[in-house]
């Protein structure tokens, strides 16, 4: 079974916006409390280099691999395999346009895998808060952009 973070929240500007704030990448340190620097060319393969707060002082250095890519609407991305399959990890971002210029923004993260307790004990409660923290976030600035 796999460990799931599901955040999903109504943002009070238009698809456009929210689109900006979650691909431009080398803003994140203004507003991301989750993702100090991110790095990446949203290509199908291409890496994404990010340095994440999970609950230590300093940043720690993640690369994962882009996976999926529709400008405008979602990009996903997954850790290197690991041998036999004894981890893994789908990030997905999805901006959905609603009435009256408002956006639905869903962040979905699952790990699965042999180690998969493992990590959930050491980072559980640290990604849960990293994750909650940056969908808060994509909101707060996206509504400060509109």
């Amino acid at each position: 079974m796999a460990f799931v973070i599901d955040d999903t929240v109504e943002i009070d500007a238009p698809a456009e916006v929210v689109w900006k704030v979650l691909t431009d990448l080398g803003s994140y340190g203004e507003w991301n409390p989750f993702v100090a620097e991110c790095r990446s060319t949203l290509e199908p393969g291409d890496p994404i280099e990010m340095h994440v707060r999970l609950g230590s002082p300093k940043p720690r250095k993640q690369v994962e691999y882009i996976r999926t890519h529709t400008p405008g609407t979602e990009f996903s991305y997954s850790m290197k395999p690991v041998p036999l399959g004894i981890l893994h990890s789908l990030r997905s971002h999805t901006v959905t346009p609603l009435d009256n210029g408002r956006t639905r923004y869903r962040s979905h993260f699952e790990l699965g895998g042999l180690l998969r307790p493992v990590v959930t004990l050491a980072l559980g409660k640290a990604l849960q808060s990293g994750f909650g923290g940056m969908t808060a976030a994509v909101k707060e600035r996206a509504e400060s952009l509109r």
